[in-house]
């Protein structure tokens, strides 16, 4: 769609054309199992095998410390549950207050089953409390699971400083990276973590295709039993999905230094243009370390449901941290962790970038948003 401006890339990401130059093959001639043991099944667990080595030099970490999952998702369930299966008789799990759904559907779920789930708060922009971490760890911890940036913000946790308490306690830590990797310098070998989840349509990869670090000499129970994946994780390979990761993945490597100065200046400018126009304009966790992609602006005294409405008329693809239940647009639990002055929340849009985004988008954003803005602030769209 030539005439789409996309700001939605925190939700995913456009694959690169050499990502999806190199599935080709593994979804039409080369379509043997790489559990196979003739020679045809042996080429495609070759290209298996380069995949996790280029996923495992992204984040610093040895090949056999990748194991290929299905999404996100799937990597983050893996390890809260792989974990818990081998901690017992702890019973408790801690979490931040801004998790992504992904926990916090499955925490919900491990309450249900008895397991204690603690979450930590957050300050007015969004970063851990450590203290209040260093206090709730017990000898009934069983695993602390936070995220390395949010999914909604882009607020970055200080990872080595959550992992140095977590470390002192002998608990294992879960890092969810989805929304890290390919956007900031990660290496897993620099810090004492025990798993770390990757998605690969969140950096210009497929989707279907995820990863999960698991240090060597973690146990991880598996969740779906197989012999695949090092008995990890079973199930016969999405060869061309994990091929196109790997392509992804070494190309994050190389570019996201350059990719992050440039992508960074293009969000700095929405947000000042924004800002500097519309009076009710305020960027959440501005004062945060964020990742260079993401913006989340709350307008205040607007409906985030409607300003999406009419931006998506335009042609222009945001999103926001809420969910439309029974007509009511509740702010995000993210945002209600942060504090954020419900009159802010609930009109609060997140726009995120990628290397694709252009000057002449962010000029159309610029351009649309105030007058959208007022559109709807004389209508008492509140």
């Amino acid at each position: 769609m030539s005439d789409l401006t996309y700001f939605d890339n925190n939700a995913t990401t456009r694959p690169l054309d050499e990502v999806v130059a190199a599935m080709l093959p593994f979804l039409r001639n080369q379509y043997a199992n790489p559990s196979s043991v003739h020679q045809f099944g042996q080429s495609v667990r070759h290209a298996v095998e380069c995949a996790r080595t280029q996923v495992a030099d992204l984040i610093g970490a040895d090949a056999k410390e990748i194991v290929f999952t299905s999404s996100g998702t799937e990597s983050i369930q893996l390890a809260i549950c792989g974990a818990l299966a081998f901690r017992k008789p702890r019973k408790q799990v801690i979490v931040s207050s801004v998790e992504h759904s992904a926990v916090g559907k499955m925490t919900a779920q491990l309450e249900r089953e008895g397991i204690e789930v603690v979450e930590i708060g957050v300050d007015k922009n969004g970063l851990l409390n450590h203290e209040e971490l260093a206090e709730r760890l017990s000898e009934d911890t069983a695993l602390v699971s936070v995220m390395w940036a949010n999914n909604e913000t882009g607020a970055i946790f200080d990872v080595a400083r959550i992992a140095k308490i977590v470390k002192a306690r002998g608990v294992p830590l879960h890092l969810d990276a989805v929304q890290a990797i390919g956007k900031i310098d990660l290496r897993v070998s620099d810090l004492p973590v025990a798993f770390v989840s990757m998605a690969a349509h969140k950096f210009h990869g497929p989707k279907g295709a995820g990863a999960l670090y698991v240090r060597r000499r973690t146990r991880l129970a598996p969740t779906i039993l197989g012999s695949q994946e090092s008995q990890r994780r079973g199930g016969s390979e999405n060869v061309a999905g994990i091929v196109g990761m790997g392509v992804a993945a070494e190309h994050a490597a190389k570019h996201f230094v350059t990719d992050a100065r440039r992508i960074s200046a293009l969000r700095d400018r929405l947000e000042r243009s924004i800002c500097s126009s519309s009076e009710l304009a305020k960027v959440n966790a501005s004062s945060a370390p964020r990742i260079p992609n993401t913006t989340n602006i709350g307008f205040r005294g607007l409906q985030a449901e409607a300003l999406l409405l009419l931006l998506s008329e335009a042609g222009v693809c945001a999103s926001a941290g809420a969910a439309c239940s029974s007509g009511s647009l509740e702010p995000s639990h993210v945002l209600q962790a942060m504090s954020v002055d419900p009159e802010y929340a609930h009109g609060s849009l997140r726009f995120s970038l990628s290397r694709f985004t252009t000057d002449e988008e962010v000029d159309r954003v610029i351009e649309l948003v105030p007058s959208i803005v007022n559109r709807l602030a004389a209508l008492g769209a509140r």
